[in-house]
C-alpha cells in the first residue's frame, strides 16, 4: 500500500500530501516521529530493519517510527507506529525534542519521543527482523562496527549529549 504522507514546506508548515513512492522518489520534505523504547533498567530497544525498507534496509535503530501520514498529528502517528512496530498500546510518551535531519535520501522533520516499557511486545515482521534491550553504552560501542541509521544515531548522540 502507497500509504498518504503528509508534506511540508521548509518551515514545516503542511502543504499536501503525497503518496510514500513519490515523497521517496522526489525526496520531498515530511514529517516522521521516532520513539525510543526504554526499560526500567535504562536500557534502549535496538532492532535491526528489514531489507526491505525504502530507506536504510537493513540497518540497525535505535528509534521505532515513521512518517507522519497525511490525515494525522505528530502525536497520533507515535502511538500508531509504537502500536503497529511493537504492540505497545496505551502507554505514556514523553515529548523529547524536534528535529530537522536532511542528507540525499530524506529531508524530514522530526519528533522525538521515549517512553518506559517492560511488557511483553510483538514485533512487526515487515518493519523488524530482531531486536533487544541493551545498555547505551553497548550500543555505542557495536555502532563502531555495525551500520546504523543516521537519523536514529543524530538523535541518540543529541539525547546523550545532554544527559538522557
Amino acid at each position: 500500500m502507497d500509504e498518504q504522507v503528509m508534506v511540508v514546506d521548509a518551515e514545516n508548515r503542511p502543504i499536501g500530501a503525497a503518496p510514500r513512492s513519490e515523497m521517496r522518489a522526489k525526496n520531498l520534505i515530511h514529517r516522521a516521529v521516532y520513539i525510543l523504547v526504554f526499560n526500567s533498567k535504562g536500557e534502549l530497544f535496538r532492532h535491526q530493519r528489514t531489507y526491505t525498507k525504502d530507506i536504510y534496509p537493513g540497518y540497525f535503530d535505535v528509534a521505532v517510527g515513521g512518517v507522519v501520514l497525511a490525515d494525522e498529528t505528530y502525536e497520533v502517528a507515535a502511538d500508531r507506529e509504537l502500536k503497529e512496530e511493537m504492540g505497545i498500546r496505551d502507554v505514556p510518551m514523553q515529548f523529547r525534542f524536534d528535529l530537522f535531519f536532511e542528507e540525499p535520501k530524506s529531508r524530514v522533520f522530526g519528533r522525538v519521543y521515549s517512553c518506559v516499557f517492560d511488557g511483553e511486545f510483538v514485533l512487526q515482521v515487515e518493519e523488524i527482523l530482531h531486536g533487544a534491550f541493551l545498555p547505551v553504552e553497548t550500543i555505542v560501542e557495536e555502532a563502531k562496527w555495525l551500520p546504523y541509521t543516521p537519523d536514529g544515531w543524530m538523535i541518540l548522540e543529541r539525547l546523550l549529549s545532554n544527559n538522557y
